[in-house]
């Protein structure tokens, strides 16, 4: 995004559990200011990562430096430039949301005028103020991820690692939640979160899709949806199931994919397979209320590729 040396640098990183290679080979860089998502569904690697880039979890082999500190050598060099935030953030529930603060404040030596300045400043950001003498147990989820956060900045880090921030929580929570995020871009905050919601992954500067501890991709999500391969087809119908049945299998139909109440049919040719597909809907009598082309989402680029990648590895598919 910029001439400046990149804040994070991943590579050759890799972790194995037993006979599991979590994460293999991983290599990535997310450049100062930007908002990189680490995207995936669970058992792809994405808190191992995290862990190992915190420096709280030991690589089999590799390099990874954040902030300028070799955080696999060093991590404790990182600490001050570096916060994460897990996705099981340790709050105290018994403590109010200024305890919390105070004491996040003071773990990282904070000075007490430039503490109390902050936390006014993060608290009004988060929507949290008027809740300061709350409970932290008392809090709702989306509160209790948004208090985290604050606790996770309150010493000002250059780099914020976030592992799944918001999972589970209401969608007004997650736009508050990345309304931060975006603000804190802005003042020049490298920040790389994990997700297993493909959505979210939309709302990043840059994306990589991690798939059984292997990067499958790594771009922009407007340059990462040109790579699909074909075209998407979505039918409307009160009758979801029906048009799956009636079209996976069809010629040229490489998936069918339930979208609440759309159905993604993803073809080699959009323009050319659109006439077939409602020929096909009209003869098996499926009631539908529209067939049109749209722009392929990460989420379709995700299933592809991993379909692809299963179907390399398995026995008698190609090499």
């Amino acid at each position: 995004m910029n001439g400046n040396p990149a804040a994070i640098v991943v590579s050759g990183l890799g972790k194995r559990f037993g006979h599991l290679q979590a994460v293999d080979n991983l290599s990535f860089e997310v450049h100062p200011g930007e908002i990189f998502g680490l995207v995936g569904p669970d058992g792809a690697g994405k808190t191992t990562t995290m862990r190992m880039l915190a420096g709280v979890l030991a690589a089999d082999g590799g390099a990874a430096s954040v902030a300028g500190h070799d955080v696999l050598r060093d991590p404790e060099r990182a600490k001050n430039d570096l916060s994460y935030m897990p996705q099981r953030f340790g709050l105290y529930e018994d403590l109010t949301v200024d305890e919390n603060i105070r004491f996040y404040a003071d773990l990282f030596g904070v000075e007490r005028k430039r503490r109390e300045e902050h936390a006014m400043e993060l608290l009004a950001a988060a929507g949290l103020f008027e809740f300061r003498r709350r409970l932290a147990g008392n809090l709702s989820g989306g509160m209790k991820q948004k208090l985290g956060l604050v606790c996770a900045l309150i010493h000002t880090p250059r780099v914020i690692l976030l592992d799944e921030p918001t999972n589970g929580v209401d969608p007004v929570s997650r736009r508050d939640f990345w309304r931060i995020l975006y603000s804190l871009s802005s003042q020049g905050v490298t920040i790389l979160t994990s997700t297993s919601y493909l959505d979210e992954a939309e709302r990043c500067h840059r994306v990589g899709l991690l798939y059984a501890g292997h990067l499958l991709f790594c771009d922009r999500p407007g340059e990462l949806k040109k790579q699909f391969p074909g075209g998407v087809l979505v039918v409307r119908s009160p009758e979801s199931e029906m048009v799956r049945a009636a079209l996976a299998g069809g010629p040229a139909v490489r998936n069918v994919l339930l979208v609440g109440d759309r159905v993604h049919v993803i073809v080699d040719d959009a323009a050319r397979r659109l006439p077939e597909l409602r020929a096909a809907l009209d003869a098996q009598k499926v009631p539908y209320e529209s067939v049109e082309q749209v722009e392929p989402s990460i989420e379709d680029l995700f299933v592809s590729a991993v379909e692809a990648r299963t179907a390399a590895v398995q026995p008698g598919g190609p090499a």
